[in-house]
């Protein structure tokens, strides 16, 4: 038995709102329960005694909590469960399938005989744990940017490339890591990889306006104090941003590099080169921290190889595995953050020709997708889905 279970919890305290943030005020966590969209690939089982023995790495973090929701929502199936976190975390109580677990510390011995597991720890933490782990027998799904780049480990969104993982497979292959690709390179690559396999894409610029979620649970319960301190008129709380987050934007907090991108754009760029095997396309991108809790928003600009009518395009896009259109010109309703917050798909919408660009050759999209499901835990847990 892997993580000490106690009595299943009645009304714990949730963390997760529909659409807001709390701090974890309490010890035991629950979680909501949502149906699936059409579109999700989902595998029915649950419990089961023959199923994997899966381990979650950094379960107290905001995507760590995620990983819970959907493993549920999408009753993927598990023979037991290992709750693993920092030794802060350790002894605090997680409820998952009815059942409440204790948490474990982290360990070098954590991963004996798991045959899968989930990481959101940092990219530290992956580095240290994740090859221990895969030495051990395990398939590490990383969401962290450890490996994303490393020669040899796949980077896999599952609807765009999941050939790049065939050969990972429980009972085929012995371990191995896989690597989650950046909330905003899914979201981007969701919407605009069945127009590259349609026409090809020749050039890309990206604009982000990016959620709380993705600077994590601190950043998001910052962001709700601060939009409290200034309706109320109290000074601005700011432990974990150097700006005013509430009422504010800014560009994104990644750390910057020599060419005057910062670390987040700069990994949309390399990203979507691995995921789509080509170096034959130009990318740049924007990134901008925006206050809104947890889904991104992002504004996209495409050259093409051949013409493409925005019509045409819409129609593709309509038939594209977890896609959501939302393009509604005459009432002026296109996708939002707030109706993609807890949602599995990504929306599309104000899909038009870019008219600086000659004929049918460019292309403009809006795209809103949420950052902790398909940006992170949902495209973990499908990576997961495909070990099977």
């Amino acid at each position: 038995m892997y993580a000490t279970r106690v009595s299943p919890a009645l009304n714990a305290r949730s963390l997760y709102a529909k659409h807001t943030f709390q701090a974890p005020l309490s010890r035991a966590v629950n979680t909501f329960h949502h149906r699936p969209t059409r579109a999700s690939l989902i595998i029915r089982a649950a419990k089961d005694s023959n199923g994997p023995r899966v381990a979650i790495a950094g379960v107290s973090g905001a995507v760590g909590q995620e990983f819970i929701r959907v493993l549920t929502e999408r009753n993927f199936p598990y023979s037991d469960v290992k709750m693993l976190a920092s030794s802060r975390s350790a002894g605090k109580e997680v409820v998952f399938d009815g059942e409440t677990y204790v948490v474990e510390e982290l360990t070098e011995q954590s991963f004996d005989g798991v045959d899968i597991a989930l990481f959101s720890a940092g990219g530290s933490v992956s580095k240290t744990f994740g090859p221990i782990a895969a030495r051990k027998g395990c398939f590490v799904v990383d969401n962290s940017s450890a490996f994303r780049m490393t020669d040899g480990i796949p980077l896999v969104i599952p609807e765009v490339n999941p050939e790049a993982m065939a050969d990972y497979k429980l009972g085929k292959k012995k371990g191995g890591i896989i690597a989650n690709p950046n909330c905003s390179t899914i979201i981007a690559l969701m919407a605009v990889t069945p127009i590259h396999r349609a026409v090809g894409v020749k050039r890309m610029i990206a604009s982000t306006y990016q959620a709380a979620s993705g600077a994590g649970a601190l950043a998001m319960a910052e962001l709700e104090q601060q939009t409290r301190d200034v309706l109320n008129g109290d000074p601005v709380t700011m432990n974990v941003f150097s700006w005013q987050y509430a009422f504010n934007l800014f560009s994104h907090n990644a750390p910057m590099t020599n060419n005057g991108y910062n670390e987040e754009e700069m990994k949309m760029v390399k990203e979507t080169k691995k995921i789509w095997g080509t170096n034959d396309v130009s990318i740049a991108a924007t990134c901008i921290r925006v206050p809104v809790m947890r889904a991104h928003a992002e504004s996209i600009n495409l050259t093409l190889c051949s013409e493409l009518d925005e019509l045409d395009a819409k129609e593709l896009l309509s038939k594209a595995a977890g896609l959501k259109i939302i393009d509604d010109r005459a009432n002026n309703r296109f996708p939002t953050p707030l109706e993609a917050s807890d949602k599995d798909d990504v929306f599309v919408g104000r899909i038009r020709q870019d008219i600086s660009q000659p004929g049918k050759l460019g292309l403009e999209l809006f795209v809103c997708g949420d950052q902790i499901k398909k940006g992170a835990a949902l495209n973990a847990v499908q990576i997961a889905e495909l070990l099977l």
